[in-house]
């Protein structure tokens, strides 16, 4: 099990990383974390199996950490406070422990994730997405980092996403680009295949992106986008993926 631990007080994330090791040996800690940007960041490239998650933190309450990156992973809050409790529960909580920690409610807040994990088979992902009334596991949008400034991109705003000299950009519909640390691999099963479809090894294209199509040789479609692509070559539908396509246009 990979699990995640968010906690601004060093000693305690320590012990709670003994505690869980302790319980169950097997247990991965893929990284101790103890703010809320620092968290962000690694969510947005990261996923753990179990997040256990401190709400107050360094730099403001951690539910502000939802409200950034989509987080598809059931979490386990662990507070000094139980005036989150409701809230907690509005969001991935499967349990909430309240400080200090002892060993026999951290087993337990194991053993309910394991219980609910083999009992029902779940997937996690869609059933936080049922509670929650909303689809399943797309992320809605992306915070860029420029130099030391961060910007929010909403998954509306995109165009498409495309490579260039190996890095990965995303293009809003006001024509401009940000890097983006996602494969095109990792986007297609991160946003919505309602709205964007890959069509071939360089470009994911939004169904708004479309402005005209152009048959093109051997029954392919060549995409003229808006705003422009730099390298019409590149918006050519592949031979593969043109069944596909034309299906997803007709969807």
């Amino acid at each position: 099990m990979k699990v995640l631990i968010i906690e601004d007080e060093e000693f305690a994330a320590e012990k709670l990383e003994q505690m869980l090791l302790q319980i169950n040996p097997s247990i991965d800690v893929l990284a101790k974390l103890g703010s809320i940007a620092e968290s962000v960041k690694w969510l947005m490239n990261h996923t753990a199996d179990l997040i256990y998650l401190d709400i107050q933190l360094s730099d403001g309450i951690s539910f502000s950490i939802f409200e950034q990156v989509t987080i598809n992973t059931p979490v386990i809050f662990t507070t000094a406070y139980d005036q989150y409790a409701i809230k907690a529960f509005q969001l991935n909580s499967i349990s909430y422990l309240l400080k200090p920690i002892r060993k026999s409610e951290l087993a337990d807040s194991l053993q309910k994730y394991e219980s609910l994990k083999s009992a029902f088979s779940i997937d996690f992902e869609n059933l936080l997405a049922t509670i929650q009334g909303r689809e399943p596991g797309y992320k809605k949008r992306f915070l860029i980092q420029l130099g030391e400034k961060i910007r929010k991109v909403e998954l509306s705003e995109v165009a498409y996403f495309f490579v260039l000299e190996k890095a990965v950009y995303l293009r809003t519909f006001k024509g401009k680009s940000y890097p983006v640390d996602y494969t095109l691999d990792k986007l297609e099963s991160l946003i919505n295949p309602e709205k964007f479809f890959r069509i071939n090894r360089k470009y994911i294209v939004s169904t708004d992106s479309i402005f005209d199509m152009v048959a093109y040789s051997r029954s392919r479609v060549k995409l003229e986008l808006t705003p422009k692509a730099d390298g019409e070559a590149d918006t050519i539908v592949s031979i593969d993926r043109s069944p596909d396509f034309k299906k997803w246009l007709n969807s």
